[in-house]
């Protein structure tokens, strides 16, 4: 195939990308106030128009809020995605925003059902890591995730079947100790009923419907690392934005 010069984003674009940045890598804080229109196309050589754009494309992916006071960021209901924590982890050292935390709600190793022992590649009577998590912010319950590592990794990270915390993630925690470094993901998004072991911790009723995303993430070998469903709590808004 011939390479192609690839064509820059148009300028409210670079103006929304650099801004989003600074908000994922946690530069620019929950209700931290952005610079006014004028300063940023003055900072940027642009139209105040083009200025504008930017901020109001910022406000379509629920990044920020703008009233007569001026641009703030605002995360409002929006969700922090395993993805973007990895990024913001090795951006920033720290994988939650302003006002997130975590619950460990359980850990240990188990048996994988078949559809687990397929994605991570594992033996008829092998065993897995088996962890369960609830994300939360000032709002309330943000997500319930449960992922699966295989049960290898306990030997070289004990920590994975523990309820503890762990400082750099579990992504972070298998790089140090393994070298394996996750750099591909699937995300499968779906609606599906509340499984009844998530439901109590997602203050949702069981059998409710709920927005859930299958993540794979795979090392640089091409091994899946983990495999994960987090089902998002009502009122939640999941969003992804892509380069074209």
């Amino acid at each position: 195939m011939t390479p192609k010069v690839q064509r820059a984003a148009p300028p409210f674009m670079q103006i929304a990308d650099h801004y989003r940045q600074k908000i994922i890598d946690g530069v620019l804080t929950q209700d931290a106030r952005l610079p006014a229109i004028a300063e940023i196309a003055e900072e940027w050589g642009v139209a105040t128009a083009t200025a504008a754009k930017g901020i109001k494309q910022l406000q379509a992916e629920g990044y920020v809020r703008s009233s007569s006071q001026g641009t703030f960021v605002d995360l409002g209901r929006k969700m922090t995605t395993g993805s973007d924590r990895l990024q913001m982890l090795r951006a920033s050292g720290s994988g939650f925003r302003s006002g997130e935390h975590v619950e460990i709600l359980n850990a240990g190793l188990t048996t994988p059902s078949e559809p687990v022992a397929t994605v991570l590649g594992l033996a008829s009577d092998a065993t897995a890591i088996r962890r369960q998590r609830r994300y939360l912010d000032s709002n309330g319950v943000m997500t319930v995730s449960t992922s699966w590592l295989s049960g290898e990794l306990a030997d070289s990270a004990p920590e994975l079947t523990s309820t503890d915390p762990l400082p750099k993630m579990t992504f972070g925690l298998i790089e140090d100790r393994t070298g394996r470094r996750a750099v591909r993901r699937r995300d499968t998004v779906s609606l599906e009923p509340v499984p009844d072991d998530v439901a109590a911790a997602l203050e949702m009723e069981p059998g409710a419907p709920a927005l859930a995303v299958t993540n794979t993430y795979w090392d640089q070998h091409g091994n899946a690392i983990e495999y994960a469903i987090d089902f998002h709590a009502a009122g939640r808004q999941l969003t992804a934005e892509y380069d074209i």
